[in-house]
């Protein structure tokens, strides 16, 4: 089943900032969803961190596919869905609602604000919309830049990080994941469950 988990905006300067962010986390068990939150915003941060300039990616990992665009201006957009979600449909909608952010959010909040305090509450009715690919078949259509734009597509969250870097090292590290989502994640990487991230 075509399923889209969360779409998030950020600005990439030294960190990836999040200014506003969106999940549909049903599929999951209740006790589960806020560490699967944590996990999907930490995996999109690094993403964002990762990703150069003008450039996109899709991340396959385990059952999620992670597409990440960091535009020239440094807003960037993640889309997480799962692999049978078509790669231009979401990269087709990150544009779309980065655009859309660019046009009502001012530049100098990219920098200094936080998700609760920019007013852009629009991602939950694109993240309701285009659950089904095909209310975005005219979005893709109206979007012929895709077609230039080279994709980059990596197998792994680790396929992304630097030369020796490790997900399970950063996730130890991290001071944005509690002790339990570290847990969470050390137990779902044993038993390889749908929810593991590295």
């Amino acid at each position: 089943m075509v399923k889209l988990f969360a779409i998030s905006v950020f600005y990439k300067d030294v960190e990836g900032r999040l200014l506003k962010s969106t999940y549909d986390l049903q599929s999951f068990s209740f006790f589960q969803r806020g560490t699967v939150q944590e996990f999907m915003t930490f995996a999109s941060k690094t993403l964002v961190e990762r990703t150069q300039p003008a450039m996109r990616q899709s991340v396959k990992q385990d059952v999620y596919m992670c597409h990440v665009y960091v535009r020239t201006d440094n807003l960037a957009g993640v889309l997480i869905a799962d692999h049978e979600y078509p790669q231009r449909v979401a990269h087709t909608l990150i544009t779309k609602f980065l655009d859309e952010f660019s046009a009502k959010i001012p530049v100098d909040q990219w920098k200094t604000g936080t998700e609760s305090s920019i007013d852009f509450n629009v991602l939950p009715t694109y993240l309701a919309k285009y659950q089904d690919p095909k209310e975005a078949d005219a979005l893709t259509k109206m979007q012929n830049d895709l077609d230039e734009t080279k994709i980059i597509l990596k197998n792994t969250i680790e396929a992304v990080l630097e030369r020796g870097e490790k997900l399970d090292d950063m996730v130890i590290k991290s001071e944005n994941l509690s002790i339990q989502s570290k847990a969470f994640y050390k137990t779902a990487k044993k038993t390889n469950s749908c929810c593991n991230f590295g």
